[in-house]
This record gives C-alpha cells, structure tokens and sequence, in this order.
C-alpha cells in the first residue's frame, strides 16, 4: 500500500509539487520498506500483545500438556493461553499489506503460504483446547492440509515466468555455481517441494516446547532469508554472488522484515515465563512461510544450515522413535532435543545448588545462540560457490 504513494509521486506532472513531495521517493526503496514493515509489525505486536492474551483468556483457550513423567517441569504451563500465532499471522499481514508491492507474487504467496498451515494450525489448536487434550487434528488430516499447500506452491512457481526461466525444476546446491540436477521431472520436483514444506513447518513445530526457542530460532532465519532475498531480486548482487537472479524475489525481503517484527514482538510476551503460546497456529505458519520463500528463491537445500536447529530437533525425533522401534530403548532422555538438554541442565543444577527455574532460560538462549550461528552459516554460503 505504501509502495502505491511512490508509484504516484512517481507520475507527478507538476515538477514543483513532485519535487515537495520527494521524500516519498524512500518508499521504492526495499531496504526503507523492510525496515518500515519490521518497525511496524513489531510495534502492533506490543499494542495488540495484551489485548489478544487477555481475549484468550476470556475463552479459556488454555494450553494441554502431556501427561509425561520426565516432562513434569512442563506440567505448570497447563492453562497458559495458545493460538497465540494469531497474533503473529495478523501483524506479518498488517505489515506485508502496508509495505509490499501490491500484486508481487512472491511476497503474496509468501503470505498465503502462512496463513493457510496457520489455518490448519489453528484447526489442530482448537480441537486440543476443544477436547482439552494434546491429541489434536488426525495425523493423516494434518498431512493431508500440508500437502495441499505443497502441490499449489509447486503448480504456481512451476509457471511464474521469471522462475520457469531459470528452470524451477533444478535441483542447487549450496557451494556449487550450476544446479546439481538441472530439469528434474515434475513428479520428483513435487515431491522435492513437498518435502521442504513438510519438513520446514513440522521442524518447527517439533522445536516449539520451551518457552521463547521456537520464535527466537524463527528470528535468526527470517534474518538471514532476508539477506538471500534481497541478494536474489539484486540483479547486480544475484551476478556477483551467482546465484539465480529472480526479478520481483527482492520484495520477499521486505516480507521477512514484516516477519521479524511479528517475531520479536511476539517473543515480548513469550519469553520465560511464557504469557502466550504460539500452538501450532503458528508453528506451522512458520515453517510453512520460511518454506515457501525458500523455494521461491531456489534457496531450498540452504535450509538446512540456516535452520540448523530446527534440523537438530526434528532428527533427534526420528532417531529417538526408530532407535525405540527397533531396540527398545532410547538415545535422548527425552526428544526432541531441547528437552534432553532441559533434563541434564536441571538435574545438574538440583546437583550443585542452583536454581532451577532459570534453566529453561539457559537452553532456550544456547539454542539461540545456535541458530545465530547457523544463520550467519546459511548467509556465507552465497560467497562460497
């Protein structure tokens, strides 16, 4: 919307009013506008923060937790208000609408990309607080909502043009300058992309367990995807770094702006001790957000170092239930990973005298410190090639 005021000062026949009204030329600026959208999100995060908390409150819409021995810390989170990803879904929109070029594809599908798993978040949330259990949407149902977004992303970058030039269907690989596998067949493409989907939004929400680790994990990645963006839509920066220049990409940047404000803000209120739940409203929003820029950049395999956390956490589940499946016992105490690391840190604190309750704090900051590194792993990547 606020792109729209450069586009009209930039058709302004009266040189004398076009030249008053120069100012309004910082809005063609990307840089400007992902900052502004940043700024935005964030500050109507904190205004909009206790109104949504108490709002879910006076539904009762209160966290389930599960019944587990080894996760018994957990068990005085019960009744803390979830579905607080509505809160992030609707800054990220106020500030996207605002800041984005009208009508660019890719920040537009960006956006529905995270509103649509948001939705199937919030029908998987609903049924939980519903049911007051932490048994949510059917499994296959869930799948089932994932896949959906998966095939339509896939059927639209498939025949966006400026994509279908550089061969949406290569398969590239950080480090290398010419696709691993260029052309591969539209089956095998799909399934590509519906791997990243589900791997990104489940990865994500697999990590969502710890007070303010899921969001703070989310900020590092929306930085660095960020940077990748706007390198991608920079004709001059795409050709430097060789990497796939995709005119209009550059408008994602301003879209993960939107994103970290939403993120920071968020993380005001979810910060130990958690006032708000994200739930898989917006868990799901997430990766599914994170996932789809990924993709519409030809950044997909980079992932995984960006996301390395999010990585950590969703193998640590695989080898944790495989490892049970077929010996019987298990390698974490607990998975995903973060709750191992809880355990330890708490039993070792129970051990030397110290408090305890700040060690939710001291996982969740390591992880962030983690994601950082992987964030700034993930953005190296572009100049070694």
């Amino acid at each position: 919307m606020m792109y729209w005021l450069f586009d009209w000062w930039q058709n302004l026949e009266d040189p004398a009013l076009k030249d008053a009204l120069s100012p309004l030329r910082i809005m063609g600026y990307v840089t400007f506008r992902a900052m502004a959208g940043a700024s935005t999100s964030f500050l109507l995060s904190l205004i909009l923060g206790p109104k949504v908390i108490r709002w879910l409150l006076e539904l009762k819409i209160g966290q389930p937790v599960r019944d587990d021995e080894v996760l018994k810390e957990q068990r005085k989170k019960a009744g803390t208000p979830t579905m607080g990803g509505l809160l992030i879904l609707f800054t990220l929109a106020v500030g996207v609408l605002l800041f984005c070029r009208p009508g660019n594809p890719y920040s537009t599908m960006a956006l529905l990309g995270a509103c649509w798993m948001g939705a199937v978040g919030f029908i998987d949330d609903f049924i939980k607080v519903k049911k007051k259990s932490s048994d949510g949407l059917p499994g296959r149902l869930k799948l089932m909502g994932q896949l959906g977004w998966a095939v339509i992303l896939f059927v639209y970058i498939d025949r966006i043009n400026t994509t279908t030039q550089l061969m949406s269907r290569d398969l590239l690989l950080p480090f290398m300058k010419n696709p691993l596998w260029a052309g591969m067949p539209m089956l095998l493409a799909l399934a590509f992309v519906i791997v990243v989907v589900l791997g990104a939004s489940n990865a994500v929400n697999l990590t969502d367990g710890l007070d303010g680790l899921a969001i703070g994990c989310s900020n590092a990645v929306a930085v660095s995807y960020l940077a990748m963006s706007y390198c991608a839509g920079h004709v001059i920066f795409a050709d430097y770094l060789q990497v796939p220049y995709i005119a209009g990409s550059e408008e994602l940047a301003v879209f993960f702006g939107c994103l970290l404000g939403s993120g920071l803000g968020f993380l005001w209120f979810n910060a130990h001790p958690a006032r708000v739940f994200m739930g898989d409203t917006g868990s799901l929003a997430l990766g599914g957000a994170i996932a789809t820029a990924a993709i519409m950049i030809k950044q997909e395999i980079t992932l995984i170092f960006v996301g390395g956390v999010f990585v950590m956490e969703a193998v640590s589940v695989v080898l944790q239930v495989a490892s049970f499946k077929l010996t019987g016992k298990r390698i974490f105490r607990c998975a995903p990973i973060h709750h191992h690391f809880e355990i330890i840190a708490k039993e070792a604190a129970e051990r030397e005298g110290r408090d305890v309750e700040v060690v939710e704090t001291l996982v969740t900051i390591r992880f962030w410190i983690l994601a950082i590194i992987f964030a700034i792993l993930g953005i190296a990547t572009l100049k070694v090639r």
